[in-house]
């Protein structure tokens, strides 16, 4: 487009518009019909690509289709939209979408992934700490294409746990919403440790062997089926490290292990022969026998000596023997006294190093 420089005689200077001058006697310039014609097909040209039907009683069509035109180039907008309730969001509240879940649980559907929305970013985000359910879901048939490798055509929900937990995911216009980046990307049924009580934002849970509803969580059903470590109920006694099949029809059960210390799994190594994943080994104390000395001035004795009934400890307030060697052999009743004895430790109902205890999680989502 141009001015009408190819249109001669139509009072223009130069191809460009000039007003009339009455002093000087010269007209001003008349707009001719092809060069209207080419602004106004100018104009609509921009419109249709917008992806607009041109309407003459709409006056803000033009700013709507480079609304339109700009978000297809960058599918990021700048928008940023809050809700406190469930809803639908349009093509226009796209961008940064800050919920707050504490109302309630809450549902938020992102709009059709058609053709007509094309390719867009959404950055879902979640600002408040509370235990209500968070689900952000896919319109329609759509689907939201995050753990493909468990489900080829993803999952129709995903959802936010606790505050500062974030996806960005972007539509195809066919269908698809797939995921581009997300708080927290460490995989799926993973088992972590954290130095806080409070639960990390980004999809984390306590592994205390509870159960889910297989609808709530189809991914992490997904994952159990696949993981080698499911069982059922019926035979969960010994593996409780180990998912379940719950019910059998609308639940499972995730792993359990709170107070337990974990260990690698031997994996043909034939360390530790039989074991499975997810299964429970009970505390042992290897069989062995404390030989004590004769005298009671030996250096080489235990101090204090270990308490037994079978000694003569009426001469000695140290538990010391006054005569013979004896030994003592596990299971003993001073074993179970919860007695410190030396730089042994404190014997009790079972075998265990110095530790420190801190929470377990595992990755949900």
């Amino acid at each position: 487009m141009d001015y009408p420089k190819s249109v001669p005689s139509v009072g223009l200077v130069d191809g460009r518009f000039v007003d009339e001058n009455p002093v000087a006697g010269t007209p001003g310039s008349l707009i001719p019909a092809v060069w209207g014609n080419s602004v106004t097909q100018e104009l609509l040209s921009v419109i249709s690509g917008g992806g607009l039907v041109a309407s003459e009683a709409d006056n803000s069509q033009l700013f709507k289709a480079i609304q339109a035109i700009v978000g297809k180039a960058s599918p990021m907008r700048t928008q940023i939209t809050r809700i406190t309730a469930s809803k639908v969001l349009e093509a226009q509240e796209l961008g940064l979408v800050l919920i707050d879940g504490s109302p309630g649980a809450m549902t938020v559907t992102l709009p059709a992934a058609d053709p007509g929305l094309g390719v867009r970013d959404v950055i879902v985000r979640r600002v408040d700490n509370s235990v209500n359910r968070l689900v952000v879901q896919a319109s329609g048939s759509d689907r939201i294409r995050f753990h493909t490798h468990l489900s080829a055509g993803g999952y129709p929900f995903l959802v936010l746990m606790g505050s500062g937990d974030w996806w960005q995911l972007r539509s195809d216009g066919a269908g698809s919403w797939w995921p581009v980046a997300r708080f927290d990307n460490t995989p799926l049924g993973r088992l972590s440790f954290e130095t806080s009580t409070a639960l990390h934002p980004g999809g984390y849970g306590l592994l205390n062997g509870y159960f889910f509803k297989r609808a709530e969580w189809p991914w992490l059903w997904d994952f159990a089926q696949a993981s080698g470590t499911l069982t059922t109920e019926a035979a969960r006694f010994g593996r409780e490290g180990a998912w379940t099949s719950g019910d059998g029809v609308t639940t499972f059960r995730i792993p359990e292990a709170r107070g337990e210390f974990l260990r690698v799994l031997d994996e043909a190594r034939s360390v530790d022969v039989g074991r499975l994943a997810g299964s429970l080994q009970s505390h042992a104390l290897q069989s062995h026998n404390h030989y004590l000395p004769t005298s009671t001035g030996s250096s080489n004795r235990p101090a204090p000596a270990i308490p037994d009934p079978v000694w003569n400890v009426s001469s000695d307030v140290n538990f010391y023997p006054t005569s013979g060697t004896i030994a003592t052999t596990y299971p003993n009743p001073a074993f179970d006294s919860d007695t410190f004895i030396g730089t042994v430790g404190n014997f009790s109902a079972e075998t265990r190093p110095r530790n420190i205890a801190f929470p377990g999680r595992i990755k949900l989502i």
